[in-house]
Formats: structure tokens, C-alpha cells, sequence
């Protein structure tokens, strides 16, 4: 008799909750298999993944095994100055665990430790029957499932995330005993809910997958996304393009369905004349279509819905697909014809009486600080001022179009369209849009030198303005998003290549943003004197200071690397030099990175190391001259005059930041390094010769950290 068999269970419900599918089906599986472990109950999980559709949660496993081991218990008890009194005879103590354990204490055991000589209870039963545990894991399973919200239906006083209408519970080709959430197990399933609106039965689990495709149920959420991808792809070719298949969209059609089928749809060509991206965003996000583009990659007047049934008559499917959009495309044609009516530059009048942050003034003020950062930051990166000038002017005017009041997610990209029909040149266009970039995490920096300065000022007055206005995140509350504005400027400055003085240019953010304060403070000061309503005063704090803000910065930058496998010693090795430029952070970094490999990288780290703690317990100045007459040791005068040849060989290197050769050259000082460490004394009571060792230490420890402190690779 074989004893393993395979297992299904499956949840039956109301439609569940799309976005949360895919988390609640993995939650489920990840639960049944605890559970299953927990109580020793072995089992093949090969190729077994969490299986759903919007109507039910399922776990398919190939073998599990009937029965629990032997189950085997050890529970100690007193020890025996405590368990046994002066005659040898049992104290309540000793009395009381035996008691406890349901048998005579004669016929408990003993065991030691560290501690002396105890009695211990050791008992083994025989395992259970799985079948008899599996109702308690499939409740836990369902108990552990991460449901904010859990609905209640009927007069039960349990909840779940949709109502449930069936279970099924299979151990083999046996029915397991349950009744869970008010539903007692069957081998009886639910086919499709239109083309297939009977039962499905089961004879054993690995009848499941296809007896519910016969069903028209593509219960493997993998096989159902293939499927979609097949064929949206097909009928974009059919219609001359190809589709856009946006990740989350594709996820949110494939928890929408169980019989996925594409739909090849259209829309009247006038409305390409609309910012595509308007068009794409109502297609994607609020029908869960999927755009067709032309050869150009530019949006096509074809789309492609999926239908979770195949219908007898596609065309009226097609009709309503289309139907559906049609009226939120007429908005956003309408909305972006006003708004052309209306003209870029003088939207941003409207900008005045939009408050940014209460302590900061309106978003005009916020405009005003930018453009003058931009136009500092422009000729740093080489960009034409007056240029920086303008698309600052204009970066924020499209807050006040109705296109933007209806797609929020269009800033910056409706500012590019209506820049470019008011003629203004198309680096200024483009940078009103660029400025946005990195809009996400692994998002693409601004693509354009513009881009990239309108985006560094955009983001240094946020930052300094969050951090002057005492908005400084704590915990994961950031309502400004700082962490992501500090990691877009930083990521800007290195993968731009743009050697801007952050700290100088964080100061002039920050005394820019202290203006607006006193400003704004002193505007509502007089309102409250004029209306004869006292103003309490703002309760003061610290004001911020580039340092700390150039800290903030750079420490975005340690998850970055990190995701680039860059450990934290050589990261925290560049950082200790609080560098001006971050793209020379990031030179550095690939150089010590490229000296770490080196076998001679750890003792150098190590004498440095050595060298700095030497230096920082030296009272006063440590001196710089050197005297070669003070010499006593051969070892001295050698790292002296091979520091010498190492200074003389890496200035040069180190004009052109040719790092790796800086460290390689500084590599072939060990020899002389370890010889120093070995044979030469530095703290002697000769002050002479003690001041020239420490001179002589300070000039090798400044030049082995040159490009980074390498101290912190010391293990």
C-alpha cells in the first residue's frame, strides 16, 4: 500500500479582490505547506505552485503522507537538590510534574547538564493520520492570510475575503472530513461561471487541472497569462502593430479571468490627436486594455480588450469595448483643445494662489527658487542659462490645465505638448517633462543635459525646503517623498556625470528656502494683524544645515550600491571622504572596488587602519616636516623614500582621477609598509624622532587614503 498520495484543496468564492489575487493565492499555498510541515508531515512540492482564478484559491501537491512520524516528547522536569528531599523521597515539586505527565514519578527518567542531574518525562506516541490534521492546516492557512478587510456574510461570525460556496478536499481519491467557513468538503467544484455553469467533479487530484480547462477554467494562473500574451499579441499583428503589454496591467487581466480571450477593438483616429499618453492611461488603468502601436511605436487607433468568455458574437463584444472609451477619450480631446486655447505661459498665472506647503508659499514661489537654482545648476553642467531659465519658468504652468486635473499622471508629459504647440523650443519641451524623471524606482534618469539640470534644481528645493519646513522623514512617514527626491538628484548627478558641489549647492537651496519661510511667515503675520486676529507663533526649531542634508543624500545612495553588490565597507570607505562631486563618489567606488581584489588590499587596509589610530592619540598638531637625518632604522628611511616615489608617481593620477592606477601604484608599498610595522617603534620618548615617525606615518596615511578610506576594509 502506498504511502504517499497526492493532495488538492480548493477554496470556492465570490469574485476576489484582483490586486490582492495573486498575495492571497501565494499566502494560502505558503500557509497549507507550513502547516504540513509543522506537524511532520512529508511531502513533494515538485512543481507545485498556488493556483487561483477569480473564483477560487487552490494548492495541488504530487505526494503527501498519510500519516505523522511517531511523534516523540521530552519535557523536563526539577533537578534533584529540588525534586527529592534528605530521605530520597519526592517533594511536591518532583510530586507535581509527575502528576502533570499522568504517571508514578518512579517512572520518570533522568538526564543531565551543565547545571547537575534532573528527571525528565520522555513519552512517544504514534503519529496521527493525516487526513485527520489537514481540516486544522487548511483553518491556520486561511487564518494566516493577510485579509485587511474580511467580509461576513450570512449570520456567521467569520469572515473572509469574499463569501465561500464550495471546498474541495482530496487526499488521494478519498474525500477528507471538514467543514470550514460554514462549507463541508466535497470532491465537487464550479466549472466556468458562463460557458461551463455546472459542477466539476473529481475523481483524484491529478484529474483537477484538466478536468476545469474541459470546464473552460485555466486554473494555472501561468498558463492563463501566456495565453493572454498569445493572443493580444496575435491581434495586434492582425491589426498592423504590436501591443503594449504593461506588466501590472497584464497581471490585473489575468486575476480578472479564467477563460481569457482577446479582442481586437478601434477608435476614431481624431482622437490620436490627443496626447497618447492620456489615451493610454485611460486604456490601461481604467479598462485593462492593451494599446496597439505602429511601427514607430507611436499609439495606433487599435486596442485590444480581453473577454473572459469567447462569445457567439464578438462584434457586440468589440462594440462595448469600444463604447466603454469613447466617452473618456471625448473628455481628454476636450479637456487638451481648452487647454491649447488657454496657452502654457498663461496657465501659470493661476500658479499664485496654489499653496505648496503652507510654510513655504505657493507653488509660483516654489517655481520662482527653482529657476534660479536651475540657471546655477546649467552652468555647471554646460547648458545654456536662459534655456534653464525658461523651462523652469514654465516647468509647473500644466498643474493648471484640465488635462492634468484629470490624469494627474500626465505632470510634466501635458507640459511637453503644450510647450511644443506654443512653439517654444524642444529642449525646453522635453526638459518640462524630463524634470519628473526618475518617476519611479528603476526608472531611467532625465535624457537630456536639460533635463537633467531642470531635475538637480527640482529636487534640491524640495529637499531643502522639506527639510527647512520640518518635514524630515521619521519611520516610513514621507509626505513629500524626500527619500525618493534625494535619490533621483543623486542618482542625476553620477549617471549624468555632473560634477555640481553638492554641498554648495544644497546651501544656496536651503537659504533660498529659508527666505520663503521668513517671507511667508511675515505675509500671514500681517493678515492676522489685519484682521485683528493675533497669529500664535510657530514654535522654532533647528534650522537644517547642508551637512545634514548632504548626508540624507548620500546615504539614499548606500541601497543603490547595494543592489549593485557593492559591500558597505567600500561604501562606508568613500563616504568617510564626504566627497563634493558624487559622480567622483562614484569613480572611487569602482576604483576600491578594483583594489579590494588586490592581495596586497587587506594588510594595507590594516596599517592604515593602525596608522589613524596612532595619529588620533597624539595630542595637539601631528607635525609635517620630515628629517630624514632623525632616521635610526633602515625600515624608516625605506617607507620614506618609497612613500616619496608613491607620492611622486600618483599626483598626476590623481589630477586625472585615475583612481585604479592610484590605488595599484599604492598596492606596491607593503613591503616597506609591514617592515615599518615590525621593526620600527614610533611612540619612543625622544620627542625628535617620535614627532618624525608621526610625520612620517600622517604623510603615508594621507596618501593610502587618497581615493577612500581604505581603514574601513579592515576586517
Amino acid at each position: 500500500m502506498s504511502t504517499t498520495q497526492p493532495l488538492l484543496i480548493e477554496l470556492g468564492t465570490e469574485e476576489l479582490p484582483v490586486k490582492a489575487l495573486s498575495g492571497l493565492a501565494q499566502a494560502f499555498f505558503d500557509g497549507v505547506l507550513d502547516g504540513l510541515h509543522k506537524r511532520g508531515i512529508g511531502f513533494d512540492r515538485d512543481g507545485a505552485k498556488p493556483l487561483y482564478t477569480p473564483r477560487r484559491l487552490a494548492v495541488l501537491l504530487p505526494a503527501v503522507t498519510l500519516r505523522q512520524p511517531e511523534q516523540n516528547s521530552e519535557v523536563l522536569g526539577p533537578y534533584l537538590n529540588i525534586a527529592l528531599d534528605a530521605e530520597g523521597q519526592p517533594t511536591k515539586a518532583l510530586q507535581g510534574f509527575a502528576a502533570k505527565a499522568g504517571i508514578d514519578w518512579t517512572q520518570l527518567e533522568k538526564t543531565s547538564d551543565a547545571k547537575g542531574e534532573r528527571f525528565v518525562h520522555r513519552a512517544s506516541k504514534p503519529g496521527a493520520d493525516t487526513a485527520s490534521l489537514l481540516g486544522d492546516i487548511v483553518r491556520e492557512a486561511i487564518a494566516a492570510m493577510p485579509i485587511p478587510k474580511p467580509m461576513r456574510w450570512g449570520d456567521h461570525d467569520y469572515g473572509f475575503a469574499r463569501p465561500m460556496h464550495w471546498l474541495v478536499l482530496l487526499l488521494g481519491n478519498e474525500v477528507v472530513p471538514a467543514d470550514i467557513l460554514g462549507v463541508r468538503s466535497d470532491r465537487v467544484s464550479r466549472g466556468h461561471r458562463f460557458m461551463h455553469d455546472r459542477t466539476v467533479s473529481f475523481n483524484a487530484p491529478g484529474d483537477y487541472i484538466e478536468a476545469l480547462r474541459a470546464a473552460k477554467v485555466l486554473v494555472d494562473p501561468d498558463e492563463r497569462r501566456e495565453r493572454i500574451v498569445r493572443e493580444v499579441t496575435a491581434a495586434a499583428a492582425q491589426a498592423g502593430g504590436s501591443a503594449r503589454i504593461d506588466e501590472g496591467i497584464l497581471e490585473e487581466v489575468n486575476g480578472l479571468t479564467e477563460w481569457p480571450v482577446a479582442v481586437a477593438c478601434g477608435f476614431e483616429r481624431e482622437f490620436l490627436a490627443v496626447p497618447q499618453e492620456a489615451l493610454i492611461a485611460t486604456m490601461e488603468a481604467n479598462q485593462k486594455f492593451f494599446p496597439v502601436l505602429d511601427a514607430a511605436g507611436k499609439l495606433s487607433e487599435r486596442f485590444v480588450g480581453i473577454a473572459n468568455i469567447e462569445s457567439r458574437d464578438v462584434s457586440e463584444v468589440r462594440k462595448g469595448y469600444e463604447r466603454v472609451i469613447r466617452p473618456r477619450f471625448a473628455d481628454a480631446k476636450f479637456f487638451f483643445d481648452e487647454d491649447l486655447k488657454q496657452g502654457l505661459a498663461s496657465m501659470g498665472e493661476g500658479l499664485k494662489t496654489v499653496t505648496y506647503q503652507a510654510k513655504l508659499g505657493s507653488v509660483a514661489d516654489k517655481v520662482a527658487r527653482v529657476t534660479a537654482l536651475a540657471q546655477d545648476v546649467a552652468l555647471i553642467a554646460g547648458v545654456d542659462p536662459a534655456q534653464a531659465r525658461r523651462a523652469a519658468e514654465l516647468s509647473k504652468n500644466d498643474l493648471q490645465s484640465r488635462m492634468v486635473n484629470e490624469f494627474p499622471e500626465l505632470q510634466g508629459i501635458a507640459g511637453r505638448y503644450y510647450a511644443a504647440a506654443a512653439n517654444e523650443p524642444a529642449q525646453v519641451a522635453d526638459a518640462i517633462d524630463e524634470a519628473y524623471m526618475p518617476r519611479f524606482a528603476g526608472d531611467a534618469i532625465a535624457p537630456s543635459p536639460l533635463g537633467r539640470v531642470l531635475a538637480i534644481a527640482e529636487r534640491l528645493d524640495t529637499l531643502a525646503g522639506g527639510f527647512a519646513a520640518g518635514l524630515k522623514p521619521t519611520g516610513n512617514k514621507d509626505p513629500f517623498s524626500l527619500r525618493r527626491n534625494a535619490l533621483g538628484l543623486a542618482r542625476t548627478l553620477i549617471e549624468g556625470e555632473i560634477d555640481l558641489p553638492l554641498g554648495e549647492a544644497l546651501q544656496s537651496a536651503l537659504a533660498a528656502a529659508a527666505t520663503a519661510i521668513a517671507l511667508e511667515a511675515t505675509r500671514k503675520q500681517t493678515q492676522a494683524d489685519e484682521s485683528g486676529k493675533a497669529k500664535p507663533a510657530d514654535a522654532k526649531a533647528a534650522a537644517p544645515t547642508a551637512d545634514e542634508l548632504y548626508d540624507f543624500v548620500v546615504e539614499r545612495l548606500r541601497s543603490y550600491y547595494t543592489e549593485r553588490s557593492v559591500p558597505g565597507q567600500q561604501f562606508d570607505a568613500v563616504a568617510a571622504l564626504r566627497l563634493p562631486m558624487l559622480p567622483d563618489f562614484d569613480r572611487r567606488l569602482n576604483a576600491i572596488a578594483e583594489f579590494a581584489k588586490l592581495p596586497e588590499a587587506e594588510a594595507l587596509a590594516a596599517a592604515n587602519k593602525r596608522s589613524r589610530n596612532i595619529l588620533r592619540k597624539v595630542d595637539g598638531d601631528v607635525p609635517s616636516a620630515i628629517d630624514a637625518a632623525l632616521f635610526n632604522e633602515p625600515a624608516e628611511r625605506e617607507l620614506a623614500q618609497a612613500v616619496d616615489a608613491a607620492v611622486a608617481d600618483t599626483d598626476p593620477l590623481l589630477a586625472q582621477r585615475d583612481y585604479v592606477a592610484v590605488l595599484g601604484r599604492l598596492a606596491r608599498l607593503r613591503p616597506q609598509v609591514d617592515a615599518f610595522f615590525d621593526k620600527v617603534m614610533v611612540n619612543v620618548d625622544d620627542a625628535a624622532v617620535r614627532n618624525n615617525r608621526l610625520a612620517l606615518l600622517k604623510r603615508l596615511s594621507d596618501r593610502l587614503g587618497s581615493v577612500a578610506a581604505i581603514e574601513h576594509l579592515s576586517v
